[in-house]
């Protein structure tokens, strides 16, 4: 059996490496549901048939002939990975190492592996070490997993393996990561499960990451899942957010599911949230808001005045507010000032961070409607220190004319000392 990974395949994973579930090797085909019951963890995978390009045959008899992982033979191998990925053009390169990849006999894996990892070449060339290790996982998962578990750090590595395993045995994948987890913690082996899970069967991927605690790990599993839902369209990533019941991952996965949808349809992902409601839809409102003002902000307004006061009124108005302040600070503030009876602290810090490059005599003037004490005063040092930087005489004039709090101008006074004597 030849692994034959395609161009097309490589080229697409070298592009979207982070998800570590692009170009596989081929489509998956997972067993039926009786037929999964009866999957177990594989033995070692035997030696298969492989395929020889041309650009790589002469490297992998170098190797054979030096009897697997000698000093001699990882130099080869090391040289050939180097020359392959000096390749300024990226198809030329794509096709070059997967004529390498294609070329290495099950045996050559590992040491091919460390050479590129002592190398170097995994700091920099992500896509490229993601595609060997999706290999290596197609001909000899478990034996890419004991190399991941002994040798590496990060989840990178077994996150890629697993997510190739799982494409083409689940059930023997799932098992695995279950069985070389202790604990009641999170699984941190389940997210490379997942991951690879998703893209063709996001609703057993879902099922494992809803049976995960509240971590890190199952932040990534969610991360994982929805690109995969919002592919199926919109309706059905709403459906499946709103239908999780543990409220925490329910709240961050309608969050993150607005976020993606309104990329493409900000006016259809606000109403949705303006009906949903919940802490969910108040948290994601604003970046909703703020892009859909950006694409069409007389229709972003009509529907900010249609919405009824409360929390996610004003957290609309914070979305809207931070957009219309990058691009006009004075507009933002008259629609700032025509609403004020929603805005709270944080429409106005947000305000003043997104004015003040272009207009920091304006921003800093509302930093006084901030009505904790504590946030205006570390407002007024933070905002007014780096505009002093920018530019001393503007904000001096500025700092000379307002009626701060004694602390705030004493420290003030003391840091424009400093930066005079910094800038002569």
């Amino acid at each position: 059996m030849k692994l034959g990974i395609p161009l097309a395949a490589g080229a697409v994973l070298i592009a979207s490496v982070g998800s570590f579930i692009a170009g596989r090797a081929s489509s998956p085909n997972p067993a039926s549901s009786a037929e999964k019951s009866a999957v177990a963890v594989p033995e070692r995978t035997p030696k298969i048939e492989r395929s020889t390009g041309s650009a790589s045959t002469s490297l992998s008899q170098a190797m054979r002939a030096n009897e697997g992982p000698s000093a001699s033979g990882a130099s080869a191998a090391a040289e050939e990975m180097k020359r392959i990925i000096s390749t300024i053009d990226p198809l030329d390169r794509a096709q070059a190492w997967l004529d390498f990849i294609n070329t290495l006999e099950p045996d050559e894996f590992e040491n091919v592996v460390a050479e590129f990892r002592d190398s170097g070449f995994a700091q920099e060339n992500m896509g490229e070490y993601a595609m060997l290790l999706t290999a290596w996982a197609k001909i000899d998962p478990l034996e890419a997993l004991d190399y991941a578990k002994e040798n590496t750090g990060s989840p990178f590595a077994r996150n890629t393996i697993l997510a190739s395993w799982v494409t083409t045995d689940p059930e023997a994948a799932i098992a695995w990561a279950q069985d070389n987890h202790e604990g009641d913690d999170a699984n941190p082996w389940m997210v490379g499960v997942i991951r690879g899970l998703a893209q063709y069967d996001p609703a057993r991927a879902s099922e494992l990451m809803t049976s995960m605690p509240y971590s890190e790990e199952r932040g990534d599993a969610l991360r994982s899942i929805i690109p995969h839902l919002i592919s199926q369209g919109g309706d059905a990533a709403k459906n499946w957010a709103t239908s999780i019941e543990d409220d925490r991952l329910r709240d961050g996965a309608i969050r993150r599911v607005a976020e993606q949808l309104a990329k493409d349809d900000p006016r259809g992902t606000a109403e949705w949230l303006t009906t949903s409601g919940g802490d969910a839809a108040n948290g994601a409102i604003d970046n909703v808001m703020g892009v859909w003002a950006r694409e069409d902000s007389a229709a972003a307004i009509a529907h900010f005045d249609s919405m009824p006061s409360g929390e996610l009124r004003t957290n609309a108005l914070r979305g809207l507010s931070n957009q219309m302040a990058m691009e006009n600070p004075s507009q933002a503030a008259d629609f700032l000032d025509s609403h004020a009876g929603d805005a709270d602290d944080n429409t106005y810090r947000q305000f003043v961070w997104h004015s003040m490059r272009d207009d920091p005599a304006l921003a800093a003037n509302y930093i006084a409607r901030i009505g904790d004490d504590g946030d205006r005063d570390r407002m007024y040092r933070r905002m007014l220190e780096g505009w002093m930087w920018r530019d001393l005489d503007g904000a001096s004039q500025w700092i000379g004319s307002a009626q701060l709090p004694e602390g705030v101008a004493k420290h003030l006074e003391s840091r424009m000392q400093d930066v005079r004597e910094r800038q002569r």
